[in-house]
């Protein structure tokens, strides 16, 4: 892994939004970049977020910032954070802080200007590292190290960064998958372990976030196995099915969280109001349990469009997954096709609309609806293929029909 200085100021040359990290540097020249950015670029992935870090005070960060022009906004000042706007694109910038309380949840800083207590309050060594304006790499705790022989490890004692922030316990598993490798370090799965009854104290919102975030990851099958063995997923959820999720992960089903969710929890209809997931996530879910509109392969075209106006397209996708992990365990040629079919055919849409039922002289209420509740069961009966004129034609005919 190459960290020379000539080497790294190269790189950051190639990062999207440069030209905005440079006008920070010559507004704070004691400022570096931190965290994920620095582990990211450091082995090669794309850096998608740029996180920076300054010893000054943030009301003297915003000063500066504002000299330069930039759009300041106060994002987080309680926590030393401002976000510079520069060309449109924003930059976090904290100050230097080191934590004087914590309870599991939430934590107490100061500002100070040591980097290296800045870095001390960081979870883990591959994600306590900095960079500076020429290239210059300042690791405190072995994190180059770490991340070239793929290992995951908490800075400093396990036990207290997990008691400094339940969090993290979730957060190793996501690193390990996305940064390790097989071999766990065996410090931070016991402190896992030790401590995994802090997690109850997190608040839902936050653990779920996590449990997506590892299920659309990497690795999910030996990942989840992990925390099933660490006692950390019946925490989370109480009746994990993770053979059931391995039967999906074997379809190959891409990296979606939900339906991993839905069959993890062993098709749970709750799981969304456990969690308190989002009302969308939660529609989700409870479609997956539905088995309406019924998916079969032997389905022809006409079928297919009476399937994709029934139910939107990646909810149709994600549960003919869900049917393929329950009927064949491993890929299936046949699914792959039925869903490439799918894909293909334009989203049917119902041509008409109240309007034209009134301009053919029904009237407003109960009974326009029900004419056109029926005008749509024809048009599904056909296939969804008949157009406007056709539907309207066929509208007036039974309304002409029955008087």
């Amino acid at each position: 892994m190459e960290t020379s200085p000539s080497f790294l100021k190269e790189s950051l040359s190639r990062l999207s939004g440069y030209e905005g990290l440079q006008r920070i540097w010559d507004a704070i020249p004691s400022a570096r970049l931190v965290g994920g950015c620095v582990r990211d670029l450091l082995c090669g992935r794309a850096v998608r977020d740029v996180d920076v870090a300054s010893p000054l005070h943030p009301h003297d960060v915003q000063e500066r910032l504002e000299k330069i022009g930039a759009r300041v906004v106060p994002t987080g000042l309680s926590h030393g954070t401002v976000t510079a706007v520069i060309n449109h694109q924003p930059y976090e910038i904290t100050t230097l802080r080191r934590d004087v309380e914590t309870d599991g949840r939430h934590a107490v800083v100061v500002w100070t200007n040591s980097w290296e207590e800045d870095a001390a309050r960081r979870d883990f060594t591959i994600n306590a590292m900095s960079i500076d304006h020429e290239g210059v790499l300042y690791d405190y705790f072995g994190g180059k190290t770490d991340l070239e022989a793929h290992k995951v490890r908490f800075v400093g004692n396990a036990e207290s960064r997990i008691e400094e922030d339940a969090l993290r316990s979730l957060r190793f598993f996501r690193f390990q998958a996305r940064y390790g490798d097989e071999e766990v370090d065996p410090c931070a799965y016991a402190a896992i372990a030790e401590k995994r009854d802090l997690i109850t104290r997190l608040s839902v919102e936050r653990v779920a976030s996590e449990l997506l975030k590892i299920l659309s990851g990497p690795h999910v099958g030996r990942t989840i196995r992990l925390m099933l063995s660490a006692g950390v997923l019946p925490e989370i959820l109480p009746h994990p099915h993770v053979d059931l999720l391995e039967d999906l992960l074997k379809t190959g089903h891409p990296s979606e969280p939900l339906p991993r969710l839905y069959v993890l929890s062993g098709g749970d209809r709750s799981v969304g109001e456990l969690l308190k997931l989002s009302n969308a996530e939660r529609s989700a879910l409870q479609a997956f349990a539905r088995s309406e509109p019924e998916l079969f392969l032997s389905a022809s075209d006409d079928d297919l469009r009476r399937i994709r106006a029934s139910q939107s397209l990646p909810l149709l996708v994600s549960r003919s997954w869900l049917q393929q992990a329950r009927s064949v365990i491993g890929p299936d040629p046949q699914w792959d096709q039925w869903r490439q079919r799918l894909e293909a055919l334009p989203q049917p849409v119902f041509p008409l609309s109240g309007r034209d039922g009134l301009m053919i002289g029904l009237a407003s209420g109960p009974q326009l609806g029900r004419w056109l509740k029926k005008a749509q069961q024809w048009w599904m009966a056909e296939g969804c293929r008949p157009d406007h004129g056709m539907c309207l034609t066929w509208l007036k005919e039974q309304v002409s029909r029955e008087g």
